[in-house]
């Protein structure tokens, strides 16, 4: 019996062993799986809460915003799927053409309000920018049984994704300075927040396009679960992002000038807005007649998806460097920087214009996406050093509605001209000059002055 015992234990123990090496094999091979997700995982959080970052709240702010432009992206892919480019050229316009009316015309009207709405809910910026999220993920939801067919209904849905898009972007410039690190300007913080969105929007473009090649629907899935995950995110911000302490409501008109608004901060901060206006509105045309004249007539050699592919990412490129040469300029002399900026893409225009061609036209794309990164950066270093710290929170939101008028009219331009390239170009180049009229000599009477900080009544 002992021997026969001394067998069994033996085979137990045996049995034992091989079990234990095949759970240890199964926790290695796990471990090889998830160490690059978990390696990635670590890598971002050392880069979003670098330089004190973390400790601020503005790591997780960076993190919430690339979240944003991640979900945004997959909504653009399958409303572009569906609305441009399944269509022919000529109904794809008119679809346009519908898409900017039932969406675009009301979100200028919509646009001006958001921020003031939001100016009365300062204890609630967390709750508004989760609202801001669930509010796309359930819309997400709502297009994803009508991209398909591109019925009616995509479009109000549309119209409610640009508003919370930009509840959520008037709220973030209004958090911003409440997480700045110790020694980070505003223009740095701004920088690495808008730079993880745009990262963020370049790897999911191709993801979001290789889910519609699965179905229309599908990138609209994938933003539900995006905007789903930034709505809990966004609960993770600092509890000081709520408070409201020393801030008042800046207005837009003041005609007694008694109270802070934009319209008595300077000559700087106004002219910077025009400049930033026709550049913003420069995007906004760009974006909506190549999108219809690449296709109509491709880069020489290329499909229409992979010439728009071409300009998109040269933008992308000049946006993400733009941006990224912004975090290590010091806020010296903006006025200068704006002008310089707004010079050069008239300049690109110009020669688009003369010359035009494929290589051009991407040329064009990157400098507009550098200028206006640059430009913008610009602006709210302006907006920092003119605009009383007590207002300044408000004026950010009132600044980034007008921009966003000026993009949507620049897209309706864009929307309504011929497919002639010459004369696109010739436009664009309009929309700069009359923005180099409008704002060049106060930029720079202002330079040359010095720009004394502003008095609050």
């Amino acid at each position: 019996m002992g021997h026969y015992g001394g067998v069994t234990t033996a085979r137990s123990s045996g049995s034992w062993d091989g079990s234990g090496r095949f759970r240890r094999a199964v926790r290695s091979v796990g471990h090889a799986l998830r160490a690059p997700f978990s390696g990635t995982a670590r890598s971002i959080r050392k880069a979003t809460h670098a330089h004190g970052a973390g400790e601020s709240g503005l790591g997780k702010l960076i993190e919430l915003h690339a979240v944003n432009g991640a979900g945004d992206v997959l909504i653009t892919v399958a409303l572009a799927s569906t609305v441009f480019f399944s269509v022919p050229t000529d109904q794809a316009r008119g679809r346009v053409a519908l898409y900017l009316a039932i969406t675009m015309a009301p979100f200028t009207l919509l646009a001006p309000v958001i921020g003031p709405l939001l100016d009365r809910m300062p204890h609630g910026r967390r709750a508004a920018m989760a609202g801001a999220m669930l509010a796309r993920a359930l819309l997400a939801l709502t297009m994803s049984g009508a991209v398909a067919t591109g019925g009616l209904e995509l479009y109000p849905a549309a119209l409610g994704v640009l508003v919370a898009s930009k509840a959520y972007g008037v709220v973030r410039s209004a958090v911003v300075p409440r997480l700045l690190p110790p020694r980070f300007s505003l223009v740095k913080a701004n920088s690495r927040v808008t730079l993880a969105g745009l990262l963020a929007t370049g790897i999911a473009a191709p993801i979001g396009a290789g889910l519609s090649r699965v179905g229309p629907a599908w990138p609209l899935y994938a933003a539900f679960c995006v905007f789903a995950g930034g709505t809990f995110l966004a609960f993770t911000l600092p509890h000081k992002v709520d408070s409201a302490k020393g801030e008042t409501k800046a207005t837009l008109l003041d005609r007694e000038g008694r109270k802070p608004s934009l319209r008595t901060v300077g000559v700087s901060v106004q002219n910077g807005l025009y400049a930033n206006a026709a550049l913003r509105a420069l995007s906004g045309f760009l974006i909506f007649f190549l999108a219809f004249l690449l296709r109509e007539h491709p880069l020489a050699g290329q499909s229409a998806a992979v010439s728009l592919g071409i300009v998109g990412v040269s933008a992308g490129v000049g946006n993400a460097l733009g941006t990224a040469v912004g975090s290590l300029l010091k806020a010296r002399g903006p006025e200068v920087l704006i002008v310089t900026m707004l010079t050069i893409a008239l300049g690109a225009a110009v020669l688009a214009a003369a010359f035009f061609s494929g290589p051009m036209v991407a040329v064009l794309g990157a400098t507009a996406g550098l200028t206006q990164a640059l430009a913008k950066l610009s602006l709210d270093a302006m907006i920092q050093r003119d605009v009383p710290e007590e207002v300044r929170t408000s004026a950010f939101a009132r600044s980034e509605t007008l921009l966003q008028m000026a993009w949507v009219l620049g897209g309706a331009i864009g929307i309504a001209l011929p497919l002639n390239g010459i004369l696109g170009m010739s436009v664009a180049s309009a929309l700069l000059a009359l923005g180099a009229v409008v704002s060049v000599r106060g930029l720079l009477g202002a330079a040359r002055r010095g720009t004394p900080r502003p008095r609050v009544a």
